[in-house]
């Protein structure tokens, strides 16, 4: 279908949305053609979501008109935008564990045989629409059976039950294996085939040169670019994101291990309801290499690394560092031995919001005699360090003063690198390093891991990214279910195997 000849089935023009101190879409303008896969790119803080919420009616847009198949509208609200063909699939899935397939599609706009609801005719109708769109799945199966990327299925369904030709997709493949993501693009595919317009949003360059159309760039809340595959590449992507040229791949010499550092031999821990999350895993790192854990999320690989830091109580025949046990030791006696430890979830277990950039940078060196005398802080040898470690690390900030919560994203993720890394640690335990941070810094931070293990120390790092996983790793361990399930040199690593074993479809 000539693009001439394609209905416009969506248009923003101008769209602004402020909010207090900030404003996260500036004159943002985007058109959805029947039968196109629009992609929208950008990093985190972009404005990617605040962008589709005004879209679909969760924000009301303070300046610009969005058009409905050539109707100006003022959005009430979701169930607005539902009523005038936009479905959305949300980043978190908005579904009942405890319902059928059928039930969870069906859900607030069910069908009755009055005054009952006609259970017959949904399942027929769910199953019907899941057999026309190639979604693969059981409608009599209880949703917290099912894994994420089916579940993901049952969301796309919900939206098509509501008769969606614009459909919008918010981050469809973060928690998705590499077979996953490709059936999901697979199906997208499908969907623009039958005339529905999708906006497909992401950060991951590779997925939107597959599926795209056409590709709407946003940085800084602003529009940079409009570009589709055939004009760009990963590279021209990745300028267009962070504003200047980007290396895409890690530069790295060949590791040369040396002796154990991290032995940990049976490992098992359970998660915060008290199940299974962690099983009889046993792994071991030796300085001068990094072990990558690949895995999907939720395999037990946020307990794991709670374990080895003393975060997450455990049992096991042994964790030591360089020989010292350290198996429910505190954290504190665990830093104490070098081991460095990047959390996943910054806000909650790396920094201190209200706290400075400065005060952060020493949160666990802050009694060492070279900062503080009788438990008077030696504010000079402090405000000297985190001087230092803001140019070093490209840490940008008005001031060394500045709270550490007014930073950006990627800026408190530096944050955390730069303490971590300051201390030299002999082992640096690195859990989703580069999460929510621009494709500029994960570029700055991965040189900085990298330079940690040609210093000598060992790194263990888990990341959802399988791309990263290959990328930084010189050897690389497979997690699913709570267990190890491979472990394989990274050079020549067979990304498809990968994402068998981290299905759990390979042992």
């Amino acid at each position: 279908m000539g693009e001439t000849q394609r209905r416009i089935l969506l248009q923003a023009k101008g769209l602004t949305k402020r909010f207090p101190g900030v404003v996260a879409n500036e004159d943002v303008s985007l058109t959805v053609h029947e039968g196109e896969v629009l992609a929208l790119l950008g990093e985190n803080g972009a404005g990617k979501s605040t962008l589709v919420k005004m879209i679909y009616g969760l924000y009301a847009p303070d300046e610009g008109v969005i058009e409905i198949k050539g109707e100006p509208v003022r959005l009430a609200g979701p169930r607005d935008a539902i009523r005038r063909g936009i479905g959305m699939v949300h980043q978190h899935f908005q579904l009942v564990p405890v319902f059928t397939v059928a039930e969870n599609v069906v859900l607030g706009d069910e069908p009755t045989r009055w005054p009952f609801v006609n259970m017959r005719k949904a399942r027929a109708e769910v199953a019907r629409l899941a057999e026309e769109f190639g979604l693969k799945v059981d409608v009599d199966a209880r949703v917290e059976d099912l894994p994420v990327g089916t579940q993901q299925r049952v969301e796309i369904l919900k939206a098509l039950y509501r008769k969606a030709d614009i459909l919008i997709l918010d981050e469809p493949t973060a928690v998705l294996t590499p077979q996953e993501t490709d059936d999901l693009l697979r199906v997208v595919q499908g969907f623009a085939d039958s005339g529905v317009g999708v906006v497909f949003i992401t950060h991951k360059l590779r997925e939107v040169l597959v599926i795209a159309d056409t590709i709407e760039v946003l940085r800084g809340g602003r529009q940079v670019g409009t570009t589709t595959p055939d004009q760009t590449d990963q590279a021209g992507l990745a300028q267009m994101m962070v504003g200047r040229g980007v290396l895409l791949s890690v530069e790295k010499a060949p590791a040369r291990p040396a002796d154990v550092v991290l032995d940990v031999v049976g490992l098992s821990a359970k998660d915060d309801l008290g199940l299974p999350a962690v099983r009889d895993v046993t792994l071991e790192v030796r300085a001068g290499e990094i072990l990558g854990i690949a895995g999907v999320e939720g395999n037990g690989q946020r307990e794991l690394v709670q374990a080895i830091t003393g975060l997450r109580r455990c049992t096991a025949d042994r964790v030591t560092v360089r020989g010292e046990d350290i198996l429910n030791r505190s954290p504190r006696k665990i830093h104490d031995l070098g081991v460095g430890h990047v959390p996943e979830d910054r806000e909650a277990d790396g920094l201190v919001g209200p706290y400075s950039v400065a005060d952060n940078l020493v949160l666990d060196r802050f009694d060492e005699p070279e900062f503080a005398s009788r438990g008077v802080r030696k504010r000079g040898a402090v405000d000297a360090l985190a001087t230092d470690l803001v140019g070093r690390f490209d840490i940008r900030t008005p001031g060394i003063s500045t709270t550490v919560q007014s930073l950006s994203g990627g800026n408190k993720q530096k944050v955390v690198i730069a303490r971590e890394l300051a201390a030299d640690p002999v082992l640096l335990i690195a859990a989703q390093p580069t999460r929510g941070v621009d494709v500029g810094s994960i570029e700055f931070i991965h040189s900085q891991i990298v330079a940690a293990r040609d210093r000598g120390a060992a790194v263990l790092l888990v990341s959802a990214e399988l791309d990263e996983v290959l990328g930084l790793s010189d050897r690389i361990a497979v997690m699913h279910d709570g267990e190890l399930v491979a472990t394989m040199p990274a050079e020549g690593a067979d990304r498809a195997r990968i994402g068998l074993l981290m299905a759990g479809q390979e042992a």
